[in-house]
């Protein structure tokens, strides 16, 4: 369906041409061909893809890999779409193996159809340069029809689609509809394609919208999924999970150790702060900032590794800058690196180019000179950041 609606956003089946003749010229493939129809489900109208092929199936997830690998170089795809479509098949493939213990081919991910649509969906993102954005998805609806397993019909959602949302700790909803509504193939693009995981749609202003069909009827519900396109005109508003506690009792080491596994387990930001508390007794708050789909796993951290007996929660409304990170090459004392820049824009205006630590720290040790010696010759490449120096 991701795939669908993409075509349906960018109005145009025939950007996938190149991808499917590829895909017609692999080993293992005898035809291949594709259609998009249209179709309307509960008044609305929508794309729908129909694959005809013979193929012989992929009997491994090397061959697999080895095979996209093959189909990206032909369609010149970028390092960050190149990289989505490994990290969508390695889940694939890793949910598939522990689903369908006995047969690699028996997985959803070892027919063409699905490496069409993952490579498809990686393509059309890159050549329209939705990727150089940030992406927003709401929580993906589960539902709860019977699936087969290996010949064995057990209850829904799906194991390999539950398998993916696990690794990644997305949280989802769902709904009461005897069907499958998230494909394994469509949680694994929507895990790696997401940057924010959202309730509602952030503020912006909306350029063009596409719907893409599913097969299966939800009797008076639409199958449809809805992909927007839209500017950000203003700084983003989201709104976000502020947790705090107040500890009196544990050594600064431990608390370090507390914030260290925090960020471990993936909360945005954590902080102390210093206070007064009952009986005039020093105390530090832990503040953390996190997302709604981490924050019940935030608050077992907190309570585990403090002793604290209660967690103040509350969900707070922020402004974000819109950001992009992008991989640049840097040449110092004749050897070349790799540096992840990052750029944030107000009202599609720069307001900050930063270079990532981690990759400045690695730098200095590579060459054992001085972190600030290092980020002053990468900033002094940037393009760009001499002017937002001097404003």
């Amino acid at each position: 369906m991701l795939l669908s609606s993409l075509v349906d956003l960018i109005r145009s089946p025939a950007t996938l041409e190149p991808l499917a003749k590829a895909i017609g010229e692999l080993p293992n493939c005898t035809a291949f061909s594709y259609k998009f129809e249209k179709n309307c489900s509960c008044g609305i109208s929508a794309k729908k893809i129909d694959v005809v092929l013979m193929e012989e199936r992929f009997r491994s997830g090397i061959v697999l890999v080895a095979s996209a690998r093959k189909l990206m170089e032909e369609l010149n795809l970028s390092r960050e779409a190149s990289g989505l479509v490994v990290s969508v098949l390695e889940d694939l493939i890793a949910a598939g193996e522990r689903v369908h213990r006995h047969s690699f081919s028996s997985c959803r991910v070892a027919s063409l159809k699905t490496l069409f649509e993952v490579l498809g969906s990686a393509y059309i993102l890159d050549k329209e340069g939705f990727l150089e954005g940030t992406i927003y998805a709401t929580p993906p609806a589960l539902g709860s029809s019977a699936v087969g397993i290996d010949g064995i019909q057990i209850g829904g959602p799906a194991p390999a689609t539950l398998e993916i949302l696990c690794k990644h700790q997305m949280a989802y909803s769902s709904l009461p509809v005897d069907s499958e509504l998230t494909t394994s193939t469509g949680a694994a693009l929507l895990a790696n394609l997401a940057d924010y995981i959202v309730d509602f749609y952030p503020a912006m202003k909306p350029i063009a919208v596409g719907y893409g069909a599913g097969t299966s009827d939800l009797n008076g519900r639409p199958n449809v999924l809805r992909i927007l396109e839209g500017e950000s005109f203003r700084a983003t508003r989201e709104s976000i999970i502020l947790l705090e506690t107040n500890i009196d009792d544990l050594s600064g080491e431990t608390v370090g150790y507390v914030m260290q596994r925090l960020f471990k387990e993936g909360a945005v930001d954590v902080f102390v702060t210093p206070a007064q508390g009952k009986k005039n007794r020093p105390v530090s708050i832990i503040s953390v900032i996190t997302d709604h789909s981490a924050c019940d796993r935030m608050i077992r951290v907190l309570m585990e590794e403090t002793g604290t007996l209660g967690v103040r929660v509350q969900e707070v409304p922020r402004v974000v800058a819109d950001r992009e990170r992008v991989p640049r090459q840097f040449s110092i004392q004749g050897k070349i690196f790799e540096v992840r820049v990052k750029t944030s824009y107000v009202d599609g205006k720069i307001i900050s180019i930063k270079p990532e630590y981690e990759d400045l720290k690695k730098m200095a040790e590579c060459l054992n000179i001085p972190l600030n010696h290092v980020t002053e010759a990468v900033k002094r490449e940037l393009p760009g950041l001499a002017r937002l120096d001097d404003a």
